[in-house]
């Protein structure tokens, strides 16, 4: 098992003109306790960007 996490050079993470989720350990969002904050379009992209990196790292990984 291999963990895939976003990387620092992932600059959406570490943006500070909003609250946002997303760590180097992954995607992530931050909630309201009753459901009323949706992921933000900034977490979606982090999220999208992980998605795509763990793909990337899988074929490297499948063609060894």
């Amino acid at each position: 098992m291999v963990i895939v996490g976003v990387p620092y050079s992932e600059r959406r993470q570490t943006t500070h003109d909003e609250v946002t989720g997303g760590c180097p350990y992954g995607a992530s969002t931050i909630s309201a306790m009753d459901g009323s904050r949706m992921p933000s379009e900034n977490e979606l992209a982090i999220a999208r960007f992980q998605g795509h990196h763990v793909a990337t790292i899988a074929c490297k990984l499948a063609r060894t």
